[in-house]
């Protein structure tokens, strides 16, 4: 021990904000080289061996076979793709000297798909499966949590090659039970819920997650053993209604009501509910808009009807208009459309009304699955100072 190359520090770095973080860099497992990027020490490499010992082990018991790429990879395998521009500002760029477009690789789907392409052409050749244990590179605009969010980061990513879907489900709970043995070999807590499948993530999509006080995904567990991403979780619409058992829509002044709050006050001063009972903002369908940009810098607008005593998810929207940026629309954004009556905005049949004079189509108008056939709301009317009571 008296060699070992250790150096152990008295205090907490001001820039370790999670415990985990504060004890690697403290114990000498692992040194900041620069934000998001750290030196393995002898220490913090001995346990990463044996991490990988053990991920290494569970592939070869899974049927998969481990090859190496290089982390610089060109340019054109992911022009192919789309993913040199999908991935923004969060993928490494640089040049040659010949002028020559590469990449640091952010993950290497496309080039395990080349590999097998050029290798193998027949059927008879699958199934396949390939693994590899390589660093990756994404430029992240925050790095935290020590390792758990760097700019350069390990990562075990595996691939199967099947010939039909029975063989992919297959494939997929071979990989599945290995990374149940991994975590329980490694005495980590986890979690298997239903996560968001995304651009490139097929039909059916799965997370293993490890609860923690410092965790950015959020999941929801039932009684009965579901558990999802709240990314992922599925909204049961209700039962439609007969629309001709529901009183007429009415239109009604609703002056001075910026916020939910105080329309339901309005309406339950000035407007009877006709069952009766009292207006809430779960009786409301408010209308938010949010502006998306492409890779390419193209923006354009979408609203999002939900009931009123519900917030858009940040997270399921940027999942769900992936690759595209997600934001709230800008004052910007209302000027070059004033068919859109900020805060009295209400759903239209075709979203013509929504129109600007040279927008080429309408804009999209998603809506809750609570929101179905036949339900009564109170939303905006389209019309400055007014609210459609239905």
């Amino acid at each position: 021990m008296s060699q070992l190359f250790l150096r152990t520090l008295r205090e907490d770095p001001s820039d370790a904000d999670v415990q985990g973080h504060r004890l690697l860099l403290r114990a000498g497992y692992i040194r900041r080289a620069a934000p998001g990027i750290y030196t393995w020490l002898p220490l913090g490499l001995l346990v990463k061996a044996k991490i990988e010992k053990i991920v290494r082990e569970e592939m070869a018991n899974a049927g998969s076979q481990e090859v190496f790429f290089p982390a610089l990879l060109p340019r054109e395998p992911f022009e192919t793709t789309g993913r040199w521009t999908e991935y923004g500002d969060n993928l490494f760029r640089l040049q040659d000297r010949k002028k020559a477009d590469y990449l640091l690789a952010p993950t290497h789907e496309e080039v395990f798909t080349l590999l097998v392409k050029d290798m193998y052409s027949s059927y008879k050749d699958l199934p396949l499966s390939l693994y590899q244990i390589q660093n990756k590179y994404r430029d992240e605009a925050r790095p935290r949590a020590g390792l758990l969010r760097g700019r350069e980061f390990v990562m075990k990513d595996a691939y199967s090659f099947d010939i039909n879907d029975e063989g992919l489900e297959a494939s997929y709970q071979a990989q599945r039970a290995a990374y149940e043995r991994i975590f329980t070999r490694l005495g980590v807590e986890y979690v298997i819920v239903k996560a968001d499948a995304g651009a490139m993530g097929g039909s059916k999509s799965e997370e293993f997650l490890s609860p923690s006080p410092i965790g950015e995904d959020t999941f929801v567990r039932s009684a009965g053993g579901y558990a999802a991403n709240v990314e992922a979780v599925a909204t049961v619409a209700p039962e439609e209604i007969a629309i001709g058992s529901q009183p007429a829509a009415e239109i009604h002044d609703s002056p001075n009501t910026p916020t939910i709050k105080t329309l339901v006050d309005l309406a339950n001063a000035k407007v009877k509910k006709s069952d009766g009972s009292a207006w809430s903002a779960a009786d409301t369908l408010k209308n938010v808009v949010l502006a998306l940009v492409s890779p390419e810098g193209k923006r354009s607008l979408v609203i999002v009807g939900i009931p009123g005593d519900r917030e858009v998810d940040e997270k399921r929207a940027e999942a769900a208009f992936s690759p595209n940026e997600v934001s709230q629309a800008t004052e910007e954004d209302f000027a070059k459309f004033p068919q859109l009556v900020k805060g009295y905005i209400g759903p239209t049949k075709d979203g013509k009304q929504f129109l600007g004079e040279k927008a080429p189509s309408a804009i999209r108008y998603l809506l809750d699955p609570r929101v179905v056939k036949g339900t009564s709301w109170i939303t905006g009317a389209n019309v400055d100072q007014k609210h459609v009571f239905h």
